[in-house]
């Protein structure tokens, strides 16, 4: 469990945060970025180090096929960042993206073709 001491007008006691918290606010910044999927797992691709210089973040996605990867990855970075340092007060000091691969769209089922008729053959 992290926690963090936010003393905003004097009064004491502190706020206490779960890493299941931080990890579900990652979760959410994740769900707003466009062209990307979590990596099915059971940790859902997330990894959290909570360290003296902040909290380090290892994420692992699958990336939709026309998206830019380095722009994929810069926005996942900034989204993260923002979002949990202005819901925690908690400071990100890395966050890590790995694309683990590409996601292509399926292609539309052609109608079956009728058989050429056959050499000698006339259609009535």
């Amino acid at each position: 469990m992290a926690s963090i001491k936010y003393n905003p007008n004097g009064q004491k006691g502190k706020i206490t945060y779960s890493a299941d918290i931080v990890s579900g606010i990652v979760v959410l910044s994740l769900q707003e970025t466009e062209g990307i999927e979590l990596v099915p797992s059971k940790n859902k691709g997330i990894k959290l180090y909570f360290e003296k210089e902040g909290i380090f973040v290892d994420i692992s996605v699958i990336a939709h096929y026309g998206y830019k990867v380095p722009e994929l990855a810069f926005r996942i970075q900034q989204n993260i960042k923002q979002m949990v340092e202005s819901m925690t007060k908690y400071k990100i000091a890395k966050v890590d993206v790995h694309v683990t691969s590409v996601v292509f769209p399926q292609r539309k089922a052609e109608p079956p073709q009728e058989p050429a008729p056959a050499a000698g053959e006339q259609n009535n």
